[in-house]
């Protein structure tokens, strides 16, 4: 680290993720309620960390995935997999430990599985992105030990809105891609009947990027046998994609509550940044899910509420390789929840729920008919508790989660897991200026399908995976504890955490090759992660030119197993600042970060360079144009045009960060 570089890491050691229209959100943070939580509480009122993404401040930072939307908050990073693919990381978890929701109901794709494999869940047509963690996540699944993230858009309407036709239509360009994308809602109710219709379309071409696609000497360290033929300038070739998706739902809403269905259709063709041997691979995916919620207020003399949601879910996708079918994953699954809001009793309010999974998944090869994963049913029961009660000056949560998992792998022996999970949080509020939270959590996980059984060649990883049928239940133990504090002159936040996960599992080279391919092993053995986040928000001035908020920032996670080495596709250090300008209807921010290297890149993998990335972003607001409201939005991203090798990424080698662009678009409202 130079000089330069650790005068600006001092400067912004106790920082944090951005704060947009610092102002603005500053009011709205005290009564922003978080849906995702078992009793819908405040944000600010939280235990835990806890991420709200809506209104304005979500319209600027969607991106094409939800891992990219969600890149630059506090403790969250994105694994991208080329520009098709991004699913979140929060504080170094990724995939099965990081669980993404639908409307409370999982997205029950295969993102979780595998990397490559994009999420379903689309933050185009989301209305709000909320990611919860500590107790509130045992709503949802146990192992969520990174959290939960809840994609929110209105499909299946709970309340009956207030005209009978509104909805909104967005436009969006990214030049980094040629990239269009329309977003269109439709939206209203009369009498008891409420309705949605939603559609988005995207397509764009290869992406641009800052340097040369193909970092040679850092991808045949770790395939020695790669021979790179093809190595393209300013663009990853092969990344072009479009997509297109519809839903239509519609509810009965009256006093003793609500009833709805809704219908979803995806399809989506994306490409793989090749490996420089000429060799190309596509994935084409289509998905149907069918959904069902309700809920019944006062339904008997000690509930509050009780809600269910029913599901199914029609995944498949063709990974095509050179023109011609290759791997083909297909994943059927129904998943329902029941949800039970007790009354008061005594000092404590809380919910009981049951939640039932099955599923029936298969991986083969179509050009070979060879199994990579063999067809497997499986079925997962669990039943959930989370209470909240106050003691004086504190706020506590206790949570509980117990889950009977079962598979039957064809050609195998069944396996059962019983995995158990607990957590307590508590949030004292010492003064109006400060609070101490500190959350513990003990998180235990069944392996998953692939993990255990995988054994064949995958042709979006260009990797031979091989599982381990002898994998044991994953048991995490974590703790939190956070400072806030806030006065007129500054607001700061600081959360430390620290993880100690047995028998972690992870996927990771062994050097070893097979038919020339690299063998992409499941491993177990012991871990630890550990690190902070953090933020300082100054308002620096207000006057009759607007008002300006600096923010610093930064994050960290290390992880590390018990032997020494470390845990493979860690986020580095980042940290910088943000400056937030808003007067009236017009807002807008710049924002620096710096990511250190990482040199903790795992064994059979390779370190990452540190980078500059520099954005600016603005927005302005035309409210009741002839009863409609407009949005107008602008962004510029990677300003300094840095080559950047995301450290989460498989593909770091082959597929770098989207180079210097601008995105521009509208929102009309009506």
């Amino acid at each position: 680290m130079n000089k330069k570089t650790a005068i600006f890491f001092l400067l912004s050691t106790t920082a944090a993720a951005p704060a947009v229209y610092a102002a603005e959100e500053d009011v709205q943070e005290l009564d922003e309620v978080v849906v995702t939580a078992p009793l819908q509480d405040k944000a600010s009122e939280s235990a835990v960390p806890v991420t709200v993404l809506s209104d304005e401040e979500l319209r600027l930072k969607v991106g094409r995935s939800i891992g990219e939307t969600l890149k630059n908050e506090l403790g969250i990073t994105s694994q991208s997999f080329g520009p098709g693919v991004g699913t979140p990381v929060i504080r170094g978890q990724s995939g099965p430990r990081v669980r993404v929701l639908n409307n409370g109901i999982g997205s029950n794709d295969v993102s979780a599985i595998s990397p490559d494999h994009a999420t379903s869940v689309e933050p185009l047509l989301a209305e709000r992105v909320e990611v919860l963690r500590g107790p509130a996540t045992l709503l949802y699944g146990s192992g969520a030990i990174g959290g939960v993230v809840n994609v929110i858009d209105n499909r299946i309407p709970g309340k009956l809105p207030d005209k009978l036709l509104g909805g909104a239509l967005e436009q969006r360009f990214d030049s980094t891609s040629d990239e269009t994308s329309t977003v269109m809602k439709i939206e209203g109710g009369k009498g008891n009947l409420a309705y949605h219709l939603d559609g988005f379309y995207r397509d764009r071409n290869n992406l641009d990027i800052g340097g040369s696609a193909i970092d040679v000497a850092a991808a045949q360290a770790t395939d020695p046998t790669l021979e790179v033929t093809q190595n393209t300038q300013g663009y990853i070739n092969n990344t072009s994609a479009d997509a297109i998706s519809g839903s239509a739902g519609v509810s009965l809403v009256g006093d003793p509550g609500f009833a709805g269905v809704s219908i979803n259709r995806l399809e989506n063709n994306y490409g793989i940044a090749p490996d420089g041997t000429g060799e190309t691979a596509r994935i084409d995916l289509k998905q149907d899910k069918y959904d069902f919620k309700s809920e019944l207020k006062d339904p008997f003399k000690f509930a509050e509420s009780l809600r269910m949601k029913l599901g199914y879910t029609d995944y498949k996708h063709t990974e095509i390789a050179d023109g011609e079918p290759g791997s083909f994953f297909t994943n059927k699954t129904y998943e329902s929840r029941l949800e039970l809001t007790h009354n008061p009793l005594g000092i404590f309010r809380g919910m009981v729920g049951f939640q039932a999974i099955a599923g029936d998944f298969a991986a083969i090869d179509k050009s070979t008919s060879e199994v990579i994963v063999p067809q497997t049913l499986s079925n997962s029961y669990g039943v959930f508790a989370v209470e909240s009660f106050n003691t004086g000056t504190l706020a506590n949560q206790l949570g509980i989660r117990v889950e009977d998992t079962t598979l039957e792998p064809q050609g195998f022996s069944s396996l059962n897991y019983v995995p158990v999970s607990a957590s307590a949080s508590s949030l004292w509020k010492i003064n109006d200026s400060n609070s101490v939270n500190l959350a513990i959590t003990r998180s235990q996980r069944a392996p998953q399908v692939q993990e255990l059984l995988a054994n064949g060649y995958h042709d979006a990883t260009r990797s031979f995976e091989v599982g381990n049928i002898n994998l044991r239940e994953e048991t995490s133990y974590n703790l939190d504890l956070g400072y806030k504090f806030k006065a007129d002159w500054v607001k700061a936040q600081i959360d430390l955490f620290h993880n100690w996960a047995g028998d972690y599992i992870y996927q990771q080279r062994n050097g070893e090759f097979i038919d020339d391919a690299p063998v992409l092993e499941t491993r177990q053995a012991d871990a630890t992660f550990m690190g902070y986040e953090s933020k300082l928000v100054f308002p620096l001035l207000q006057n009759r030119h607007g008002m300006v908020d600096l923010t610093l920032f930064s994050d960290f996670t290390r992880g590390q197993f018990v032997n020494g080495s470390d845990v493979p596709r860690m986020p580095p250090l980042r940290f910088g600042f943000q400056l937030d300008h808003s007067k009236g209807e017009w807002n807008t921010n710049l924002r620096l970060t710096r990511g250190e290297a990482q040199t903790h890149s795992g064994d059979n993998d390779t370190a990452t360079a540190s980078y500059l990335l520099l954005s600016l972003g603005t927005q302005y607001q035309v409210l009741d144009l002839h009863g409609a409201d407009v949005m107008v939005f602008a962004k510029a991203n990677n300003l300094l045009n840095e080559n950047i090798r995301n450290s989460t990424s498989y593909l770091r080698n082959f597929a770098p960060e989207p180079g210097r662009g601008a995105e521009i678009g509208f929102r009309v409202s009506y």
